[in-house]
């Protein structure tokens, strides 16, 4: 009989074809989904998650934006800021990489599905799709939302030119008990400096 750890460990290996398709589609995505895996990985061991649950945050975290496959080029590759009819689009990309995820059929890929659901749902209710709040939103979830708004702003894009360290850490603190849980950023405060991934 597999263990939990095993089952993970395949649905990881089942789905990095996944994220070989999303570099060829876009490759900063891919790359900034590897980051936010590390980062991810690295405020889960911290947090205390056990074994099982930082293998569910590593596979959650490196498909968290695996739904952008199915976001339109116009949109996805948009050389600006997107409008609000765009943002829409945008952000059904969550539901979208819910929706490959469990279609692998996979065991564990449900747990997994739903944490990619809600990476971008906010601590006090104001995110999306679903808007939940506080500890209804999967630790998982909370984790990556952290991760994933650091990078963000951690790289240039068309649009806009990556922030400093300094500057994210400010944005981030401030949206603390907002966007993310206040716990979670505590600990993420005391850790992103011995990460590879911290912000110049």
């Amino acid at each position: 009989m597999e263990s939990n750890d095993d089952i993970l460990e395949a649905l990881y290996r089942y789905t990095k074809g996944l994220s070989v398709a999303l570099g060829y589609r876009d490759l900063m995505t891919r790359l900034h989904s590897e980051r936010v895996r590390d980062l991810s990985v690295m405020i889960g061991s911290h947090y205390g998650l056990n074994n099982r649950e930082v293998s569910t945050l590593r596979i959650g975290s490196s498909f968290h934006d695996i739904g952008k496959i199915g976001i339109p080029d116009n949109i996805l590759l948009k050389p600006s800021m997107l409008n609000e009819a765009e943002w829409e689009v945008m952000e059904r990309h969550s539901e979208i990489g819910e929706n490959i995820m469990l279609s692998t059929g996979l065991e564990g890929s449900r747990q997994t599905a739903l944490i990619i659901r809600y990476h971008h749902e906010h601590y006090d209710g104001g995110g999306y799709p679903d808007g939940l709040s506080g500890e209804s939103i999967p630790i998982c979830s909370r984790i990556i939302s952290i991760a994933d708004s650091y990078d963000a702003m951690a790289v240039t894009r068309h649009y806009r030119q990556a922030r400093n360290h300094r500057e994210i850490m400010e944005v981030l603190c401030d949206e603390s008990g907002k966007k993310f849980d206040p716990q979670l950023m505590d600990i993420f405060c005391e850790i992103i400096d011995q990460s590879p991934c911290r912000a110049k």
